[in-house]
């Protein structure tokens, strides 16, 4: 069941408690100009946006909400707004005059970050909240007074230097530095409020989430929250980073309202968010996380004997109906239904009636009961796949198996808290067979078999269960191989290509961002394993670097920085340049290699 919370009013629109989860984007033309502002709004209201959002990095920003407000209103949209606002409590005071509602970030509203090391004792560190209540609360009277709701908003990279020395690069220190704020809201009897645990990496997301209703329960507060990858980037690889964070976080009943970051156009998220939306109705229902589990704040792999590449330390395979290669990558096994143009370097997947009957070694079988492999007069000494029956899992049936065995849990038609449940009954009788998780998927839109999967099979990799992916499409077969290998990508089970953060744009971003990301994409594709992160301004850039190699940020109308890690080694770059000093300081840190030809 969906998490009860307090009704927040956004003008027309109702959030929390059994009001309907809301869609919502943001605008990436810059807030002075109207009507590009008034342009976008309209292109993602009329995709199906509830809610629209402007950044307001200035008072002027912030004032000119007004004649975008007034512009969109007399062409007969009701929508509500937001004010995005970072480092300018002013920005704030005058936007919550305008708007139905202004998002605040705990770790820039009043706190900087400096990345440098600072004590904090307790003396220090009171003194330092209390100073931020006093900074806050001229907020909250005029939020009061314009019926105006709140969202603290907390972003993993903008984590405060005091946060940072307290709690650490942690989901703790996101969850505490957004209940400071929250408590000055309760002290205030304020609790119009929203609030987010944003990050890049959707484990990081997920488990401060999990945190912070945790905290919210035992301080008996039940506000509503917003859910949303930060940074997801673009294409599929955006698509599944914030179907995996999302998704798992509806199933278990928490968000009230959600954002996917896309590094596209604005109007392009909303139809994404809606698949999410479509794929948690589906479920039958949805569990609360249990805090006594271990997996619920930290990521813990399951244990596994290994057999042949499967299971113990391997990463979690690929297993296809497709033997396509996808980016040099392909599937560890190819499942087959009759014998033909059998390659001698490809391990292949089969019936056991067709199996039995061949002698290559290359060749495995697949029973598709534990009755038929225990009728089985042959098997296979190094590989036999096994599909289970969810609903007849017993300690007698499936303990005894040999280490040669290996599960397909076959997850159509379950929610992750049944399957949990499978894993968690493996765990208890100490079986340490690999499991594979196979799933299969009719629609015609490739989208939403994008973010379907994601959701059923991510979530569980995010929580250490799966040794491997076995996705089928008859639709799409072609592009199922991408798929597998990008779902391992995105939970950082399996590293196939570079990795990259990439900001989704506002009316903060110093250069086009769009046409960057996809620029520094062809110059550095080929480098696997690196972590690349192309972000548009400094509000989250050297923030949600802090596990990227290296960084491109906007730090001002046409300048680009460059970073290693959370250091900036070259700053205000001409943007022509930029993408090739890039390259040179990979290549100056020994982690560039040529392109293939």
């Amino acid at each position: 069941m969906r998490r009860k919370t307090v009704t927040v009013n956004v003008g027309i629109v109702n959030i929390g408690s059994n009001h309907s989860i809301k869609t919502q984007s943001m605008t990436t033309a810059s807030t002075l100009d109207t009507n590009a502002s008034v342009e976008e709004a309209i292109r993602i209201i009329d995709a199906g946006g509830e809610l629209v959002r402007f950044t307001a990095p200035n008072t002027k920003e912030a004032e000119n909400l007004e004649n975008i407000k007034s512009a969109i209103r007399k062409k007969g949209y009701d929508t509500p707004f937001i004010a995005d606002i970072h480092f300018v409590p002013k920005a704030a005071l005058t936007a919550a005059k305008i708007v139905e509602k202004v998002r605040i970030n705990p770790g820039n509203y009043v706190d900087t970050k400096r990345f440098k090391i600072i004590e904090y004792d307790d003396a220090t560190y009171n003194k330092e909240v209390k100073r931020i209540e006093e900074k806050f609360v001229p907020l909250i009277d005029v939020c009061k007074e314009n019926n105006t709701a709140m969202r603290i908003g907390t972003n993993h990279g903008s984590l405060s230097d005091r946060i940072m020395n307290r709690f650490g690069d942690t989901p703790l220190g996101m969850v505490e530095s957004a209940l400071e704020f929250l408590r000055i809201c309760n002290k205030n009897d304020f609790d119009q409020v929203v609030l987010s645990m944003k990050s890049s990496n959707p484990l990081i997301m997920i488990h401060a989430y999990r945190l912070l209703v945790h905290k919210m329960e035992l301080e008996d507060m039940n506000f509503p929250l917003h859910l949303g990858v930060t940074e997801a980037g673009d294409g599929i690889d955006g698509r599944i980073k914030s179907a995996l964070g999302i998704g798992t976080l509806l199933s278990e009943g928490i968000g009230d309202t959600i954002r996917v970051s896309l590094t596209e156009d604005p109007e392009f998220e909303i139809p994404v968010a809606d698949k999410i939306l479509k794929k948690i109705d589906s479920l039958d229902s949805k569990y609360p996380i249990d805090y006594d589990d271990p997996r619920s704040v930290s990521y813990l792999k399951r244990s596994t004997n290994g057999c042949a590449n499967i299971g113990a330390n391997n990463v979690p395979v690929v297993i296809s109906t497709s033997g396509e290669a996808f980016e040099d990558c392909l599937p560890d096994y190819v499942y087959i239904e009759q014998i033909a143009n059998i390659q001698s370097g490809q391990k292949y997947i089969l019936p056991y009636d067709l199996w039995v009957d061949t002698k290559q070694s290359n060749l495995f079988p697949f029973f598709d009961s534990l009755q038929s492999y225990r009728k089985a007069n042959t098997l296979s000494d190094e590989l036999n796949f096994i599909q289970l029956d969810m609903r007849r899992l017993t300690n007698t049936i499936v303990s005894s198996m040999p280490s040669n065995v290996i599960f397909v849990l076959n997850i159509d038609g379950y929610n992750s808290y049944d399957i949990k449940k499978s894993f968690n009954f493996f765990e208890k009788h100490n079986i340490l067979n690999p499991v594979i998780l196979k799933g299969a998927y009719d629609s015609k839109d490739f989208e939403e078999i994008v973010v379907e999967s994601s959701i059923d099979f991510g979530s569980l990799l995010l929580e250490g269960y799966g040794n491997g992916l076995w996705i089928e499409s008859e639709s799409y077969s072609d592009k199922i191989n991408e798929l597998s290998f990008s779902i391992l990508q995105n939970t950082r089970t399996r590293i196939f290509k570079t990795d990259y953060i990439s900001c989704p744009s506002c009316g903060r971003t110093k250069f086009n961002l769009q046409e960057t990301t996809a620029l520094v994409k062809k110059h550095t594709s080929h480098l696997k394993g690196l972590k690349i992160s192309v972000m548009g301004c400094i509000v989250n850039g050297p923030g949600e670097m802090a596990d990227a190699d290296y960084g491109y940020v906007g730090s001002g109308i046409g300048l680009i920085s460059l970073y290693k890690g959370q250091n900036v080694v070259k700053k205000n770059i001409i943007s022509e340049n930029a993408v090739d000093e890039l390259i040179t300081l990979i290549k100056d840190n020994n982690d560039w290699i040529e392109p293939k030809i």
